[in-house]
């Protein structure tokens, strides 16, 4: 199954699935629903896979009691309440968890963009590893 992805670079663009998008670089997946993380990883482009893996790896690594599933066609990690969850776009990966955490690393993400509750994490970066196991690990950490 090849993954149809689209990229809106338009304002009020149409797509052909007959989606409008009001914001210029909205990204944009119609198809089947993945039924897992590692179905999910088989239908990303080359340069996401390594990224979704190495992030993947973080997330069990850091909290091994996590629940891995897919949820708005994306991976989602849950302990109770809590969750961390991540999706391949095109030129990079969002990584999604609490605008607050994020706003405790964002010193240390210079050169990353960062909007609202998400990191974007371009291909061609490294990913800032050590950073992305202390945002896990609050992420997951209850209050």
């Amino acid at each position: 199954m090849k993954r149809k992805s689209h990229s809106v670079f338009d304002k009020g663009y149409t797509l052909k699935c007959g989606r409008e998008f009001k914001r210029t670089n909205q990204g944009h997946y119609c198809g089947k629903a993945p039924e897992n993380v590692d179905e999910y990883i088989e239908l990303q482009i080359t340069e996401a896979r390594e990224h979704i893996v190495e992030l993947r790896n973080i997330i069990k690594s850091c909290v091994p009691e996590v629940k891995e599933q897919i949820a708005w066609s994306m991976p989602v990690y849950k302990k109770g309440k809590l969750s961390i969850s991540f999706a391949a776009c095109n030129k990079h990966i969002s990584l999604y968890t609490d605008a607050n955490i994020l706003e405790v690393f964002k010193s240390q993400l210079s050169g990353f963009t960062i909007k609202k509750n998400a990191i974007y994490l371009p291909y061609e970066k490294d990913l800032p590893l050590k950073v992305i196991e202390k945002i896990v690990k609050q992420s997951f950490e209850e209050i």
